[in-house]
């Protein structure tokens, strides 16, 4: 009876390895390339990033995150004869390379070298930054919603603005309005997860718009559920452990009018069904709106700024269905108390920190992170866009997006929150 259980044990452990060696070595979009940046073989050292420590790896890990973790890392042994792909340099032959999708057009890129304001000191500025962070995440007196669960509580779709590149072992958490689209095309240059006619995309710009906010096209946190069921919360941890974490932020109120004015003040008839016309019939007590966004604005019918900031106030908007990634607050999209990054970039700093990462992450002679905006939306105009707000709603909306502004160092917008 004895030998009949143990053999029974035997192969129900034996099952089970059976099973991690081909999530491992099997999957051919997950983990194929894990091998390629393990502790061995990481595009950085320990203390590369400010804020990184060295030391071992492995030694906080659960028991189950530690067996697959040396799991994957025995991969790496027996992978060592497999010769890497050789990265191939990004060609130069222009400075302006041709930019066909018409809103870019339209916009226009800032390609000077912006020389002068290169003096930053990047990793001081990265030091002071993830000190700001940490200190209030640990600060018992500043609370807001969702700050004291732990990773382990966070559903898996609320994860689906990590995305990940195993190649270079690099995760980054994308906040719409945030330069977004670029750094979305700067992964997939790096990911290879899209090809042109069978080759991957080597310049960010040749990437079409389409392609870079289709979700099929990027490895996203919330997809490890669905890839590696109940083993999907310990890989993700191990490569929050392993890889690289950055993100971008912005002045929240400055993220809010430039989500208004892409979303509502072109015609965007997705946006037009599913908010313009709830917000024209509950604030302007509009009725019979046109189906259709051109029928909306030739009759003149449009979302106001104050129709869009009441709607953000307003408690039955969280009711109906949460906020959407255009306007949800970057630590609903993000998690930084919960997740330890490693760079903190700025959209007002954006070419100096962007060039600073892509030196630290080693890809900078890979790419080059496409130019911003001429008419990025400034600072400057948030006095001109609330001052028809009444300062109730504008204390209001402080209140609503204060954990924005006080974790990643924003200081408080005094003069739109007195008379």
């Amino acid at each position: 009876m004895t030998k009949a259980r143990l053999l029974r044990l035997s192969v129900v452990l034996v099952s089970i390895f059976m099973i991690l060696l081909i999530i491992v070595y099997w999957d051919n979009v997950g983990t194929a390339h894990f091998y390629l940046h393990t502790s061995f073989s990481r595009p950085r050292s320990p203390g590369a990033i400010p804020g990184i420590t060295a030391g071992e790896d492995w030694e906080a890990l659960p028991d189950v995150d530690e067996f697959l973790a040396k799991l994957l890392s025995s991969s790496l042994r027996q992978n060592n004869s497999i010769p890497r792909k050789t990265e191939q340099l990004l060609v130069q032959g222009s400075n302006k390379p041709v930019v066909s999708n018409l809103e870019e057009n339209v916009r226009g890129y800032d390609w000077s070298t912006h020389k002068d304001r290169n003096s930053l000191d990047q990793a001081k500025l990265q030091v002071e930054r993830q000190r700001t962070l940490r200190e209030f995440c640990a600060n018992s007196s500043f609370t807001f919603p969702t700050k004291e669960r732990s990773f382990d509580d966070i559903p898996n779709y609320e994860l689906n603005h990590l995305i990940v590149d195993d190649r270079h072992g690099i995760i980054y958490c994308y906040v719409p309005k945030v330069a977004c689209t670029n750094w979305k095309r700067v992964m997939i240059v790096l990911s290879e997860s899209l090809l042109d006619r069978g080759v991957p995309y080597r310049n960010p710009l040749d990437i079409p718009r389409e392609h870079v906010h289709n979700t099929s096209t990027h490895l996203t946190f919330n997809k490890f559920w669905r890839r590696y069921g109940k083993f999907s919360r310990h890989l993700m941890k191990i490569k929050l452990k392993k890889y690289t974490k950055f993100l971008f932020v912005r002045d929240p109120f400055v993220r809010l009018i430039s989500a208004f004015r892409s979303k509502f003040e072109l015609e965007n008839e997705e946006f037009y069904r599913r908010f313009a016309v709830p917000m024209l019939k509950l604030y302007s007590n509009h009725t019979n709106l046109p189906t259709s966004v051109s029928e909306a604005f030739g009759a003149g019918l449009r979302v106001s700024f104050s129709d869009f900031i009441q709607y953000l106030l307003d408690p039955r908007t969280e009711k109906m269905t949460p906020f959407n990634e255009h306007w949800r607050q970057v630590y609903r999209l993000c998690h930084p108390c919960q997740i330890d990054y490693d760079f903190i970039g700025k959209l007002e700093t954006l070419d100096e920190d962007a060039a600073y990462l892509l030196q630290l992450l080693k890809v900078d002679r890979l790419l080059r992170f496409p130019p911003s905006y001429r008419n990025r939306t400034a600072s400057s105009w948030e006095d001109n866009w609330f001052a028809k707000i009444p300062l109730a709603w504008r204390q209001q909306l402080y209140k609503l997006y204060e954990a924005d502004f006080v974790l990643f160092g924003y200081p408080k917008p005094e003069n739109l929150l007195k008379d």
